[in-house]
């Protein structure tokens, strides 16, 4: 697992109370899971622009991108921050 999903993982079950029951696997689909809703995205956009220092557009704000941790962390790798801009 890469150092951008453990940051992610970390900030998901810190804050949605539904990543906490245990179990959370990188693959899983936190949209359809219930874990994070429509204002959660927003919560996690704002997080991935403060810890990885990066614009995130309208037009990237899509499923593929947002569904997952590994989709999450992948998102971070492609717009060129691998392991994040503070620690």
């Amino acid at each position: 697992m890469s150092e951008t999903a453990n940051k992610i993982r970390k900030f998901v079950i810190g804050r949605f109370p539904l990543a906490q029951r245990g179990g959370l696997d990188d693959a899983q689909n936190l949209l359809q899971s219930g874990i994070v809703d429509s204002l959660g995205i927003l919560e996690l956009v704002n997080y991935l622009a403060e810890e990885f220092d990066i614009v995130v557009s309208d037009d990237e704000l899509l499923p593929e991108n947002f569904s997952s941790i590994r989709s999450l962390a992948g998102f971070v790798e492609r717009k060129g921050q691998p392991t994040g801009a503070t620690d």
